[in-house]
């Protein structure tokens, strides 16, 4: 029997919320349009608070963030209330943090909401950037930066089937990765969520499946490319087809793996019928780290002072900042 997802997230999210084990998050936001375009910018108290978990407590997943700038009570595990002027920093649960630990090798029971086929197992992201946000991490340990494999996008592809949302991968620490284990993760299609809906306008409507396209706001190097996934999509036809775009889309923009056998720093977002791939040159903008979502149209913070830094050269090319 297949199970269903978004019951086993929100139980999973309920408890753990519970004990403590998923970390409560705060958050402001403010909105920016640039190129016609709308981007949400949060400054965000968790953020800090992720950093100094880094000396005090195990960290579960690449940020911390909510899906709302507003007080909306508890919503699957996430406290979207607005932060206070100081920005007090949220408290991690748990002791000293190992510098090698690994949280996907053997993932706090408390977040794991279950397998995901033979190779995976999903995680609640123990910092969250919204409701239900999840890490769907390799079940043995493999380099972040391995090429991504079938497997890795039928986990994805049995989430999107049943839920929509959109998939993300952060490929290596100048991509916003905070773990070496490989691992992508997911988001519900929710207001104020990453969606590369923001890019349908630039793109050509009717492009056939693999077809590849740029998007002429995007001040550096990138690829989209037409595939088939999302809300009723098969699994299999869904895997088949990302797998396939995103294969496309690294020998289109020159993504190949080295002697080692790992490939160079990118971001790739899959949803609402597109694969857009992102090589990196670096991880921070202005001291800020960009990660896949960022490129969504959701930028976080750590401290209000630093969206500025955004406003003043537009969110566009900030994210081009740290591409090729």
């Amino acid at each position: 029997m297949s199970i269903n997802w978004i019951e086993a997230i929100d139980a999973c999210s309920n408890a753990a919320l519970a004990s403590g084990a998923l970390v409560p998050v705060q958050a402001e936001q403010v909105e920016m349009e640039d190129a016609g375009m709308r981007f949400i910018l949060r400054w965000v108290s968790s953020l800090a608070a992720k950093d100094a978990s880094r000396s005090a407590a195990p960290a579960q997943a690449d940020a911390a963030g909510d899906r709302a700038g507003k007080a909306e009570g508890v919503q699957g595990g996430v406290v979207n209330d607005k932060v206070t002027k100081d920005d007090k920093a949220v408290a991690i649960p748990g002791g000293p943090r190992d510098p090698n630990f690994n949280p996907f090798l053997n993932p706090d029971p408390a977040l794991t909401v279950g397998r995901v086929g033979d190779a995976h197992v999903a995680i609640l992201n123990k910092f969250p950037l919204c409701a239900r946000h999840l890490v769907l991490a390799r079940r043995e340990f493999e380099e972040q930066l391995r090429p991504l494999a079938r497997s890795d996008f039928a986990a994805l592809a049995e989430l999107m089937g049943e839920a929509g949302g959109i998939g993300l991968y952060n490929g290596g620490t100048a991509a916003g990765a905070s773990q070496r284990h490989k691992h992508v993760q997911w988001m519900p299609d929710d207001a104020g969520n990453a969606s590369l809906r923001l890019f349908a306008p630039g793109l050509p409507a009717g492009l056939a499946e693999q077809g590849m396209a740029t998007h002429p706001a995007l001040p550096m190097r990138h690829c989209f490319v037409r595939v088939r996934c999302g809300r009723g999509e098969a699994v299999e036809t869904a895997a088949d087809s990302l797998q396939a775009g995103f294969e496309r889309a690294c020998a289109e923009l020159g993504l190949g793996a080295g002697e080692d056998g790992l490939l160079p720093p990118f971001n790739l977002l899959a949803g609402d019928g597109w694969l857009l791939a992102i090589p990196r040159s670096r991880e921070h903008f202005e001291g800020i780290s960009m990660s896949a979502v960022c490129f969504g149209g959701t930028l976080y913070t750590r401290h209000r002072e630093q969206i500025e830094a955004i406003r003043a050269v537009g969110p566009l090319r900030a994210l081009a900042a740290v591409g090729c």
